[in-house]
């Protein structure tokens, strides 16, 4: 890259970043809170900063959960990538990745620049690129070449989404990145297709291992948004909600904390009377068919007598088989 090219993108940069442009263009506005929010340059020349290994490993368990999730999608995710010559970054909240996926061959590029476990990729050291911008604005995005700030980065091409945990907080960004000059506009779409469908399985996934005990439930809004599940629990109260299904049903976190029946969220129709009966059957009839019809045994499963569960039964016209 020659001196005159960094000179251009520099000046570029700066110009674009004194002009009102900013409160028209996202990106550009992203290139002023590099330049005057954190005073960075888009000429400088060093590399970017790391965390210690002990640092990296700290930062690593802070999110250790998530990273167990997102094996499986991080391996898909670079089966679908890696060929071209891109590599797939599982960073935390703070810009950092701490999960890789590269071609071995492209490791001493990828390296080079800084494309690698513990490099610090926020907005704040990095100025304009994908993992950074992505975690300060929270949406899908790609940036391109000379999109970004600094004029060493680029030769980079860097589609990243954010993933959100199971209480609908920012907890990572999923990143696919290249330096390949014929990366074309079409096939950065196709990765940013690849890199959002892995971020909802990655979600998903983290949502079931944090509700081990739950049932989990696609919500009406899943038509629309596959990511909208809830969990629910014994007593059929929803104890916690993606954020898709937070936003498309406006459920809070005070609602998730008093537990909302699941039957008000999916609009199920409400029984004015009866409900405790019809709670009770089903209980006996769950009881019933774990004992194989088998009275003195669902009895027992229940903690009451065989006479009490036999009036029970009689009570709620319920059949039996032994």
């Amino acid at each position: 890259m020659s001196g005159q090219f960094l000179g251009r993108h520099e000046d570029a940069v700066q110009a674009a970043v004194a002009s009102d442009e900013a409160a028209r263009s996202a990106l550009v506005a992203s290139w002023r809170r590099s330049s005057r929010l954190h005073h960075l340059d888009p000429g400088e020349h060093k590399p970017p900063q790391r965390l210690t290994e002990q640092e990296l490993r700290d930062a690593r368990q802070r999110i250790e959960p998530l990273i167990h999730a997102a094996q499986a999608s991080l391996d898909r995710l670079y089966l679908a990538v890696g060929g071209v010559g891109c590599c797939v970054l599982l960073a935390d909240r703070d810009g950092v990745p701490i999960e890789r996926r590269g071609a071995i061959s492209d490791n001493q590029t990828f390296h080079k620049w800084g494309l690698w476990t513990g490099t610090i990729w926020s907005e704040e050291s990095e100025g304009t690129n994908g993992i950074g911008t992505c975690l300060v604005e929270q949406r899908a995005l790609t940036i391109h070449r000379d999109q970004h700030f600094f004029a060493r980065n680029t030769a980079l091409s860097c589609t990243t989404t954010p993933i959100y945990d199971h209480e609908g907080n920012v907890a990572a960004a999923l990143d696919v990145s290249s330096c390949r000059a014929d990366l074309t506009e079409g096939f950065v779409n196709l990765i940013a297709l690849a890199v959002n469908d892995a971020a909802r399985r990655i979600e998903a996934d983290n949502f079931r291992l944090a509700f081990p005990e739950a049932r989990i439930l696609l919500t009406p809004a899943a038509e629309r948004n596959p990511g909208a599940m809830v969990a629910v629990d014994a007593d059929d109260l929803v104890i916690g909600a993606t954020r898709q299904a937070r936003l498309a049903h406006g459920i809070t976190r005070e609602q998730l904390e008093r537990r909302l029946p699941v039957a008000d969220l999916l609009g199920m129709p409400q029984r004015v009377s009866g409900d405790l009966d019809e709670a009770e059957r089903a209980a006996l009839h769950r009881a019933l068919a774990r004992a194989d019809g088998n009275v003195s045994a669902a009895a027992q499963k229940l903690g009451i007598s065989r006479a009490t569960l036999h009036r029970k039964l009689n009570r709620l016209g319920i059949r039996r088989d032994h």
